[in-house]
């Protein structure tokens, strides 16, 4: 458990809501993993905005596929996607349901289940490596393909939940560009930070694949 945290489970309503709303409201707040292992918990300190088909950058936006379906499902499930072939990363859905919005989970301070992590995350140099970047989060907690559509809304027996935890002062949030977003979906400040906290990842921008010739 997360000293000192308010434990209250947020509700359906708080994802019922503009994604541009959300999204920094979701910093300070505490995700929590229930694995046959025990629970993992993180306070979330970065987190991405996707506003579904008027976003360049989203899933959505040339609009529903099988793969990007629980975007547009009820808020406050799980979305959970494989890139690269290689790792997971995961969202929460919010806003209207059929608005196809989420948001990107990026990084986090994990407490409660540390030593779970590790195991999962054992090229971490320390542990504020162990959810740093959003493959690096879903792998702690162990979140893959298995876990999309998971309701997040705490409940018995929920492999995910979201509790209140406590929301950093307005004055310590930041936002940028996302991480890795190029052509029209780069210029929008969507990617949102805990100012100064150590388990928020690096960004990077956009860099084109070249092709072979």
């Amino acid at each position: 458990m997360i000293d000192g945290e308010d434990r209250t489970p947020l509700t359906r309503d708080f994802f019922d809501r503009p994604v541009l709303e959300v999204a920094p409201d979701l910093l300070g707040r505490i995700l929590v993993r229930s694995t046959p292992d025990g629970p993992i918990e993180v306070r979330l300190t970065e987190v991405e905005a996707y506003a579904g088909e008027i976003d360049p950058g989203s899933h959505a936006f040339r609009g529903r596929t099988r793969r990007n379906g629980v975007m547009y499902g009820p808020p406050g499930h799980a979305y959970v996607y494989f890139t690269y072939g290689m790792w997971h990363c995961l969202n929460l859905v919010c806003g209207p349901e059929g608005m196809a919005s989420g948001v990107l989970l990026r990084a986090g301070d994990i407490g409660t289940g540390a030593d779970l992590a590790r195991k999962r995350r054992f090229s971490a140099r320390n542990d504020r490596e162990l959810a740093k970047g959003p493959a690096r989060l879903a792998t702690a907690l162990d979140i893959d393909r298995a876990l999309d559509g998971t309701d997040a809304i705490a409940r018995p027996g929920a492999h995910l939940s979201v509790l209140h935890g406590t929301p950093p002062p307005r004055d310590q949030v930041r936002s940028g560009p996302r991480t890795g977003v190029g052509g029209d979906g780069a210029v929008h400040p969507w990617r949102f930070w805990i100012d100064g906290d150590p388990t928020v990842s690096p960004y990077r921008a956009h860099a084109p694949r070249r092709r072979s010739t």
